[in-house]
């Protein structure tokens, strides 16, 4: 039986198990709507097109299933490019799907004109227009299998007139369009890395994302080298905080004994991880790399050896060869420096530290505190990435999602969304500056239109506070006019929304007031009114930097002085 091409997509796309769309609805994209006004598939609408593309890379860097997203003709589709690079850096499959004119407006120079498969090449690992109805199975399938094959963003562009025609024949091959396999590793490369292991004094593995479903492999890897276990960021999640083997983060996000590991020990064991600084990687060469993207492999630090292949079956492998190793001394040395880290981190967030004015540390603890076991925790870029990544102590069952490659401001609200409309039951929570909420705070009204109950915890110090410090690291005066800002009462924001809203600057009432928002049965906003200049607890910070910062303060203290 024939279908319109919007339906055979839609059916497709429900086969595969896609449960929401989020998008904007245009005169272009009616078809589309109207096939899945007709379907178990949830439109959700957002508020802007970035948005949409937020909620869908949030869904699917949370699950790793292919998300779907959607903007009409010309700025409508345009809108969704910032949001897709997400998924794009994330390596997340994301379908995005624009509207466009009838086949017979193009080359005219017609209102609302693009060229969608020029802009969308970049953030794309597929991109196609379909022009004929006969062309569509065959370039649906091929879209949502490059979405999985990288994985990452695929894209259609889909002319109204072509939506609306009718196809006769269904999509091709659907049981194949799914998440692809694990990768074995080779077992030559198994043997050669479990030789230098062995020959190894101390051995330091650093866990990426791509060990997430490894714990307790990772767990028993460790006991059998008495290896610590350091993280990247998007890693933190893996394992609980308060696991002895599980050391820090690498980075400024991270913690001093998890950067001396990194540095002192022998061998470094990298798995699933592409972590991008090298700064704080080794310079020995003595580095083993696994990891299951070829092209990652050896870029980051001088390596010795790189396996390609997925981290649950390499690990596997690895602790049927690798010895026992007794010595413990190493192990023993960088735990003795987690748990003093750990006392700072302790005294930094204490909620008493000034009695008139809180500590942003304080803010991300208590909510780390506050949290459900399960939670999802979803972070914002800036200084308040520093606080969230630092102060929370995750269970072990918590996910942490956040905008980690692609570093960009105001993606924190529009991910949550799209992961809050899989499970309204679960607790989601943004932590977020108010400069990024200030972004797209528009997504907050999608939140409540679609009853998504987000709770969205804003740093509120009225400027980019992360600006500040890298101008400061290198000495600049902070250009402040550019960079500081009047904000909202958020809390009277989200009562005109239709939901919820809290401030709170009163350390005696942070915990009373988080635990209020929490319980609400919708979305809630809280902003935190937190002390301004507060500096992070950097785990290494090069002399230069020092410097810098001295410089720079040198140099408010001037400009104060004689009102420059």
């Amino acid at each position: 039986m024939s279908r319109t091409v919007a339906e055979a997509l839609v059916d497709v796309l429900e086969e595969v198990g896609v449960r929401q769309i989020f998008g904007l609805i245009g005169d272009s994209l009616n078809p589309l709507g109207d096939a899945v006004r007709q379907s178990k598939i949830e439109w959700v609408g957002v508020r802007h097109e970035e948005g949409a593309a937020l909620a869908a890379a949030g869904q699917a860097k949370l699950t790793g299933q292919l998300a779907v997203c959607a903007g009409t003709t010309g700025p409508g589709s345009t809108h969704l490019v910032a949001g897709l690079y997400e998924a794009a850096r994330d390596h997340a499959p994301v379908l995005a799907l624009s509207g466009e004119m009838p086949r017979r407006l193009k080359g005219i120079d017609y209102h609302q004109s693009t060229e969608p498969d020029l802009l969308f090449r970049d953030v794309s690992l597929y991109t196609q227009t379909i022009t004929a109805p006969a062309q569509a199975p065959g370039v649906i399938h091929q879209s949502i299998a490059s979405a999985y094959a990288g994985p990452g963003v695929a894209h259609l562009t889909l002319p109204q007139d072509v939506l609306s025609s009718r196809v006769e024949h269904a999509v091709p091959s659907v049981a194949t369009l799914r998440v692809r396999g694990e990768i074995a590793p080779d077992e030559h490369e198994i043997d050669a890395v479990a030789c230098r292991i062995d020959a190894a004094d101390s051995v330091a593995i650093l866990c990426g994302a791509g060990c997430r479903g490894s714990a307790e492999l990772l767990r028993d890897l460790s006991d059998r080298l008495k290896a610590p276990l350091v993280h990247t960021v998007r890693g933190k999640e893996i394992i609980a905080y308060d696991d002895p083997r599980w050391m820090g983060g690498l980075g400024m996000i991270g913690s001093k004994p998890a950067y001396n590991a990194v540095q002192d020990c022998d061998l470094l064991l990298m798995v699933g991880t592409d972590y991008p600084y090298s700064n704080f990687l080794p310079a020995h060469g003595n580095v083993i790399q696994i990891d299951e993207r070829a092209a990652a492999i050896g870029r980051r630090a001088p390596t010795a050896i790189g396996v390609m292949g997925s981290v649950r079956p390499t690990l596997f492998a690895l602790l049927q060869r690798v010895r026992q190793k007794t010595g413990s001394a190493f192990f023993e040395k960088v735990a003795l420096g987690r748990r003093a880290w750990d006392e700072l981190l302790d005294k930094k967030c204490d909620l008493m530290r000034s009695h008139d004015r809180i500590h942003p540390q304080a803010v991300a603890r208590m909510v780390s505190d506050l949290a459900k076991d399960d939670a999802v925790f979803v972070f914002d870029t800036g200084l308040n990435t520093l606080w969230s990544g630092n102060w929370i102590r995750q269970s072990g069952k918590q996910r942490i999602v956040g905008s980690f490659n692609n570093a960009a401001v105001g993606t924190a609200l529009g991910q949550a969304n799209g992961i809050q409309a899989l499970d309204r039951t679960r607790q989601v929570i943004v932590l977020t500056g108010d400069g990024g909420f200030n972004m797209l705070m528009s997504e907050f009204l999608t939140a409540v239109h679609h009853q998504l109950p987000v709770k969205i915890v804003i740093f509120d110090n009225a400027a980019f506070g992360l600006i500040t410090l890298e101008a400061q690291s290198v000495g600049i005066l902070p250009f402040r006019e550019a960079i500081e800002f009047t904000n909202p009462d958020y809390a009277a924001l989200g009562r005109a929304c239709g939901a919820q809203g809290f401030t709170v600057r009163d350390p005696a009432l942070l915990e009373s007031t988080l635990i209020e928002a929490f319980a609400c049965p919708g979305p809630a906003i809280v902003a935190c009114g937190v002390v301004p200049d507060e500096m992070p607890n950097l785990p290494h910070v090069e002399l230069e930097q020092v410097g810098g910062y001295a410089v720079a303060k040198i140099k408010e203290a001037i400009a104060a002085f004689t009102g420059g």
